[in-house]
This record gives structure tokens, sequence and C-alpha cells, in this order.
């Protein structure tokens, strides 16, 4: 895997994460009970996306770890993912 492949796996796994790890523990405006004028009651109530970034950095690494070597050993390859044989054989050179 080239060094350009693992930084856009890594992104991708990033920002996956992040998706996944934004909504855990949110509490909204509405839910603390202080509406601040001019913004919905479903805004977030405190500013957590520092702490979130740090958490999903961490998750991230470890997600990215496995992938890279799942990848890099071989183990699993594009042609187990075809499944309707339309990938020519693999030549013998």
């Amino acid at each position: 895997m080239s060094i350009s492949a693992a930084i856009v796996l890594f992104a991708v796994t990033w920002f996956m994460v992040l998706f996944i790890v934004l909504p855990l523990r949110f509490r909204s405006q509405g839910d603390a009970g202080e509406v601040v004028p001019g913004t919905p009651a479903g805004a977030p109530a405190g500013f957590v996306v520092k702490r979130k970034a740090q958490i999903t950095t961490l998750v991230a690494i470890v997600v990215w770890l496995v992938l890279y070597l799942v990848i890099t050993s071989g183990k699993i390859t594009v042609r187990d993912f075809d499944w309707m044989d339309r990938m020519p054989p693999p030549s013998q050179g």
C-alpha cells in the first residue's frame, strides 16, 4: 500500500468514525432547558467538538490499523468480492 493510499484510507476511516461518534451522548439545548434566543431547541448545549475529535482520532487509528493489516497481509483481496465472476483470471507472470 502506498503512503497516499494509507493517508486516504485513514481520512475516510476518520470521517466515518466521526459520524458515528458525533451523536453519542448528545445533549440539546432543549434537554438542558436553556435555549439561547435565536437558536433551535435541538442545537447542542455544549461545545464538545475537541473531545469528540480526540475520541474519533483514537478509535480511527485502531480501525485504520486493523484495515491496514488486513489489506497488506493479502488474506482478503479484491477478488474475494467478485461474486459475479466478472474479473479475468489472475495473470501467471
